[in-house]
């Protein structure tokens, strides 16, 4: 069994077609959404409308959950700007009712049993808040708080754009990246320049309890986002733009 596991959209419908578009040519068995599908980007009724047509489980981001009740959630999170506040509005404004209804249907976690007795938990930040945040070189004991009771599972989350795997005891986490918004961290500068590719992983599960894990980076054409904001009525739309300048 291949599971594809994907997240943090960000309303880039551009790059979700770029990424299926390599998953028709390398198909997975099942796919399933982290979360963080349409606040911030240019096309969030398309991402939308891509996502019903996939039919996969979805998880509520805490994007996903801001942009409904604008009410944001996180105690550590600096409070939303005056350009995500008008970004957000916009949002609104571009989806229809089945859109809305359709958020409305994201859930909090999502399990999936695997071949060989194995099964894969599914979230966006933690199983307990799609705001928590944990990191690479956050320390084993505070992971361990975040993750250690739902042990046995494999775990899935998304939330920080970056993609890495780190062990849990018996079994592990991984983080598949994000298909919208990839970054550097610790690039300097603002705005920040989102990386010029797609992001997403796949898990595999055999009979006989093998499982493989594989990071998918996929190059596509960040003109074709770049160009599409800066002709959009999106607010703000040079400075959103900006993170998506081809580099050449």
């Amino acid at each position: 069994m291949k599971i594809a596991v994907f997240s943090d959209m960000h309303g880039n419908c551009t790059a979700l077609d770029a990424m299926l578009d390599h998953l028709s040519a390398n198909p997975a068995d099942k796919l399933v959404c982290l979360g963080d599908t349409v606040q911030g980007g240019p096309q969030p009724h398309e991402t939308l409308q891509r996502l019903r047509e996939l039919g996969c489980p979805v998880i509520m981001g805490n994007a996903d959950a801001w942009m409904l009740s604008g009410v944001e959630t996180s105690a550590t999170e600096a409070p939303p700007t005056q350009q995500m506040q008008r970004i957000r509005e916009w949002s609104l404004k571009k989806l229809n009712p089945e859109d809305v209804d359709f958020i409305n249907t994201f859930l909090p976690t999502v399990e999936i049993s695997l071949e060989g007795r194995h099964r894969l938990l599914c979230f966006h930040g933690s199983p307990r808040s799609f705001d928590d945040v944990f990191l690479p070189e956050t320390p084993q004991e505070e992971f361990e708080g975040f993750l250690g009771e739902y042990t046995p599972a494999i775990m899935t989350g998304g939330h920080t754009h970056l993609q890495y795997v780190r062990r849990l005891g018996s079994t592990f986490y991984f983080n598949p990246g994000s298909v919208g918004r990839p970054f550097d961290r610790h690039q300097s500068g603002e705005p920040y320049r989102a990386d010029p590719w797609v992001e997403y992983a796949v898990l595999t599960s055999t009979a006989d309890g093998v499982l493989g894990l594989e990071f998918r980076r996929v190059l596509y054409d960040t003109r074709i986002i770049y160009n599409y904001i800066l002709n959009s009525d999106m607010p703000d739309a040079a400075l959103v733009a900006e993170k998506h300048r081809p580099l050449t």
